[in-house]
């Protein structure tokens, strides 16, 4: 939808499925311009609906002039629950320049009876813990998250990520090269024939990629599970799309 010089423009800083749902909501209201910004970490992203920037913007003085350039009104952080970087800068960029600042998040996920889970601070805390409780190991931490388990040479890993990872690797390491959602059948399937005895996540929340949990604890495999970094103080949380549009609506932003 075009929009006018004197539109108010929401900024979504995205790379979710929930980013992706907003842009797609906002593209459809009448007199408001929506920028997405994707980070540009994955060669062939799935590209929101209306206008799209792909890069970093230089830290968050990069940040707080980009908003003060674009007269931006608000700015929604719906990046990954992970992008701490990033929503750091957010929520720095915002404070400069009294620029709205809403953050978009999932739930994350809950252990239910019959799950064995492994909480963890970091990556690096998993690789410490993975020794103990198998040898055939599913990452789902992403791509950048692999280098982390490089050291662990006594284990066989199978990564899967959207594209294919850089050095430093684990020795003996698999790539599945995909990208979800992902189906329970599926998650069995690749559990079972990659012999699979733990399962390493972070805490993304979210059904696209649960149903390895579901298949885990099916099997009755250890899963650690990185918990979420928390988000810069004082930055309210939104937990669904339409919280958000209400959110945007309170800011005279959207329709009610």
């Amino acid at each position: 939808m075009a929009h006018a010089p004197g539109d108010p423009h929401v900024l979504v800083l995205g790379g979710t499925t929930e980013a992706r749902a907003l842009a797609a909501a906002l593209a459809e209201v009448a007199g408001l311009r929506a920028t997405s910004s994707l980070a540009g970490r994955v060669a062939e992203p799935r590209l929101p609906a209306g206008e799209v920037r792909i890069g970093g913007f230089g830290g968050p003085d990069g940040l707080a002039a980009w908003l003060r350039a674009e007269r931006v009104a608000a700015v929604v952080d719906a990046t990954h629950p992970f992008a701490a970087v990033m929503s750091g800068n957010a929520a720095a960029a915002a404070a400069a320049t009294g620029v709205p600042l809403l953050a978009l998040r999932r739930p994350g996920w809950a252990p239910v009876p019959g799950d064995d889970w492994h909480p963890v601070a970091s990556l690096a805390d998993a690789a410490a813990l993975l020794p103990a409780l198998g040898r055939r190991v599913l990452l789902t931490s992403g791509r950048q998250g692999i280098a982390a388990f490089a050291h662990l040479d006594g284990l066989h890993f199978v990564a899967r990520s959207v594209d294919p990872p850089e050095p430093p690797l684990p020795a003996s390491l698999d790539v599945l090269l995909d990208r979800g959602p992902f189906t329970l059948d599926g998650e069995r399937a690749v559990l079972r024939e990659h012999r699979i005895d733990v399962v390493v996540t972070k805490d993304s929340g979210g059904a696209a990629t649960a149903p390895k949990l579901t298949a885990a604890r099916e099997l009755g495999l250890p899963v650690v599970v990185v918990t979420r970094p928390p988000l810069p103080a004082g930055v309210p949380v939104a937990e669904t799309v339409p919280a958000a549009l209400a959110w945007l609506a309170a800011r005279g932003l959207t329709p009610r």
